[in-house]
């Protein structure tokens, strides 16, 4: 079986009635553990009651959470999350807490060279002792996956340019496209020159660009694949992109063509938007439907 290993964040969505696990690399690796992957998390909680909760909710899912650090006294994480009326989120993430300062260990490093796929974001490396630990652990990694999530003010625009140039598969949303091509001078908003050049800038030979309800594109090996999308009704778009990424890790790992893996992938992204909060459970007959 594939193993992925996530890094990042993992900490308490907090909305205004009440709060549920999030963090994209917890939201990555429990659509990951859905369909059938092997998946483990490093990161880092605090030692607290919210962390004690934290942990038992991961367990719940069946992730491995072995490598989910007790920092001794920074709190864990929490993002503050208002909804807008078309289902648009914001967020007012809490600094420092304990995923701020993920350490580096010898079975860290084990777990991430035994694995076949690493997975990281942007957010993780808003403060140096965490972003430290990453550039370390990218070191020992098979095939590495760049999940940009630009949050301002939380983000180093030469941190992430770093970190896009160590990615084989880099994957953002158009917003956060445009704009890391437009820090290298192109002023334009055409989508597809825009991939081309990143992609020749940092030498990423797979970006794949989820575009919300008109679906996402992948340029990979010099070619385009696109899915248009899947129309639904919006309750929240919490955790959509990534659960879109899992299922396209998913799929490509089980050799699955990109066009085929590209719209299973729009269509899992599509279903959570249609719940609330990022994992919502997705059945196989669900997914299938959607994609008839």
């Amino acid at each position: 079986m594939n193993k992925v290993v996530c890094f990042g964040e993992v900490l308490w969505d907090v909305f205004p009635n009440n709060k549920i696990i999030g963090g994209a690399p917890f939201n990555v690796a429990c659509r990951l553990k859905s369909l059938g992957m092997d998946t483990s998390i490093i990161s880092s909680i605090g030692d607290d009651i919210s962390g004690e909760l934290l942990i038992k909710e991961i367990e719940k899912f069946e992730i491995d959470t072995s490598f989910i650090q007790k920092h001794p006294y920074l709190k864990t994480g929490e993002v503050k999350i208002s909804i807008n009326q078309s289902g648009s989120a914001t967020y007012q993430i809490l600094s420092p807490v304990a995923w701020d300062e993920i350490s580096t260990s010898k079975s860290c490093y084990e777990e991430v060279k035994n694995s076949s796929a690493f997975v990281y974001g942007s957010l993780s490396s808003r403060r140096e002792h965490s972003k430290k630990t990453l550039f370390e652990l990218l070191k020992s990694a098979k095939f590495k996956i760049f999940d940009l999530n630009i949050r301002a003010p939380h983000y180093s625009i030469e941190t992430i340019k770093v970190l896009t140039k160590k990615a084989d598969l880099l994957k953002c949303n158009e917003e956060e496209l445009l704009f890391l091509s437009k820090s290298y001078g192109y002023k334009k908003n055409d989508l597809r020159q825009s991939i081309t050049l990143l992609s020749d800038k940092t030498q990423t030979p797979c970006v794949c660009v989820s575009r919300g309800k008109k679906g996402a594109i992948l340029y990979e090996n010099g070619h385009f694949y696109e899915h248009p999308g899947f129309k639904i009704k919006v309750k929240d778009t919490v955790g959509a992109g990534d659960s879109f990424l899992a299922a396209l890790i998913t799929y490509r790992m089980q050799n699955i063509s990109i066009e085929k893996s590209l719209k299973l992938a729009c269509a899992m992204g599509a279903l959570v938007c249609k719940y609330d909060g990022a994992n919502p459970k997705i059945s196989n007959d669900s997914l299938i439907s959607l994609t008839k």
